[in-house]
Order: C-alpha cells, then structure tokens, then sequence
C-alpha cells in the first residue's frame, strides 16, 4: 500500500508539474537507469515533488527514468560536467574508478538490509569525499533487494556455471564469471530484456526487481536467492549548481534527500519478497542455492574481498573494520 500510495502521489505531482511549467524558477534535469515504475525511479519522483512542494516550484526537478536521457554508465559523468544537475547510479557501476564504489558488491560481505545500511554508514564518508573530487555531491542511497542467480538450468555447483554467458554489469560480475569459467557479457539494465530476447546472455546475478521488470521468466526457468549481496543507487548532485540556490532551497533539497533515502531502504524492503512473489506466479522456480553451491560461491567471496582489500588498501581496510565492529 505503501508503495501504491506513493506511486500515485509522485504520478499526480507529474500531471501538476506539466500543468504549471510558468511556476517554476530553476529547472533541474534527473536522468535514472531503471523503468519508471520501479521503486528507484518512484522514490525519485517523489523526491522530486517534495522539493516542488518545498520550495513553492520555485525548483522543478524533472525524473528521466529508463535511461532516457543517458545510458547508465553515463549518467555520472554528465552530471559532473553540467550536462544534467543530479542523477542516480548503481555505484558499483564505477568501481573501476575507486574501489569504495564498489564495497557493497562484495559476496557475502553485507546480506540483509540492516548489514547493509551499517555498511553504507562505515563507507559514506569515503564516498563522499570521492564524489566530492569529482564535482558532485551525495544525496541518498537506496538499496536493491538481495542478489540471486538467474539461469536456465540447474545449477548444483558453481562448476555448473561454466560456459554460460553471463551478463557482467560491474567489475564483481565480470569477476565472478572468471572465477567460475563463464563468458562475461556487459549488459546494463535497460539492455537485458533484448539480450535475453536474443540469447546474448543465458545467466545473470540481479534481484527480483530488475528481474522482474525484464520479465526474466519468458527466458529464464530458475531464480537461486543466494542474497549474495545488497547493492545500491546513488542519488546525488551536481556541486556548482547546488551552490548556486539559495540557502532555503538548498535546505529543501537536502530535507527531501534525507526523507527519500529512509522512504527508500522501507520500499526496498518491503517490495523484496513480492517481487520474489511474482516470478514464482510466471512459473519460475524460486529456489534456495544448493549446499554445494552456495560453499562455492563462499569461496568465490573469500577470495573477492581479498582482491578488493588490496585494490583498497588501507582506507579499505579501515572501512570494513568500522563495519565489522
């Protein structure tokens, strides 16, 4: 209901932006990856709106989900040089470019969502001061549901994966592929209903929710809930044009940032097991990873966070000793 509710309010704060453009001062563009009705562009759009209601539309922030605007791998770098004022991004999307990016796609490191927010807490500081080199400052994050491995087959060991080809999305998946012998293919979101359409890929690792919105089970038969890890969306701004509000607006901004992200991590939650719930009704099989399976994906956990401490270094051990306190 939750969900519902919010999802009607953000529509009709849409219908009533475009029914008074002449209103608004500022106009503020927000490209996302993922359809307009998931919870990530939802909670957007409601956060949009609560910054129009704020500010008497004196700032009007317009929601391009669906990678409409840019494709995800973009959307970073067009905000940071003013072709958009704020975006969101799965920030492990990025980790190629610091290995704090990528702390939440650790397997195994983080699988529930409390474990996860304590996390994102140990970490935010870092990424803050990363964004912050890069002309861009932190929002929200929002966490998806917990990873599990789409396929279409059994998968008993991880030596069943061998030879699939597997949608790779950030440096993780790819290792993972190479871990297990699978072929890496790099698929955004937006992209995986055709490469599923056409054979491109024939196994992923996401959640219910991106498996859902591809309708993952017109080509997929299992889903194994290997919680392997929680990942999350970014949402953040464009520091020059940030600085140039005023100071009741800024204010708003970041009042709605902090309302946005505790309506997120609830939505997550919340919608988690239904999306579950949905591909068992599309006749896929929702299964636990067998024993022998999930030992092996362990020791592929073992050695990822390995391979990430030393990328990270000392600032990395520092972050997950916060964590592990």
């Amino acid at each position: 209901m939750m969900f519902k509710l919010i999802k009607t309010c953000a529509i009709a704060a849409c219908v009533a932006a475009l029914a008074a453009p002449a209103m608004a001062q500022t106009k503020w563009n927000l490209p996302a990856a993922y359809p307009a009705d998931n919870p990530h562009s939802v909670n957007l759009i409601a956060f949009a709106k609560d910054v129009a209601d704020a500010t008497g539309n004196k700032l009007q922030i317009t929601v391009h989900p669906a990678a409409s605007l840019f494709k995800a791998p973009e959307i970073k770098r067009a905000v940071a040089t003013g072709q958009a004022q704020a975006g969101e991004v799965l920030i492990s999307l990025h980790e190629n470019e610091d290995p704090m990016f990528g702390i939440d796609v650790i397997p195994f490191l983080s699988t529930s969502y409390p474990a996860a927010k304590k996390l994102w807490l140990a970490s935010k500081p870092a990424i803050e001061k990363k964004l912050a080199s890069q002309g861009l400052m932190l929002l929200f994050a929002v966490p998806w549901g917990p990873q599990g491995i789409y396929a279409k087959k059994d998968l008993n060991t991880v030596e069943d994966m061998k030879g699939l080809k597997w949608r790779a999305y950030n440096v993780g998946t790819s290792r993972i592929a190479e871990l297990v012998g699978a072929q890496p293919v790099t698929i955004q979101a937006a992209e995986l209903p055709q490469a599923l359409a056409t054979g491109v890929v024939n196994a992923f690792m996401t959640s219910g929710s991106t498996g859902y919105d591809s309708k993952s089970w017109e080509t997929m038969t299992h889903f194994y809930d290997t919680q392997a890890w929680i990942p999350k969306n970014v949402t953040f701004v464009n520091k020059a044009a940030f600085d140039a509000l005023d100071k009741p607006t800024q204010d708003a901004i970041l009042k709605a940032a902090a309302v946005a992200e505790e309506r997120g991590w609830k939505l997550a939650e919340e919608k988690a097991k239904w999306y579950l719930e949905q591909l068992q009704a599309n006749k896929m099989k929702v299964l636990p990873p067998p024993a022998a399976l999930k030992t092996g994906l362990e020791k592929i956990g073992e050695q990822l966070t390995a391979d990430w401490l030393k990328k990270a270094g000392a600032d990395g051990e520092a972050v997950i000793a916060t964590y592990k306190k």
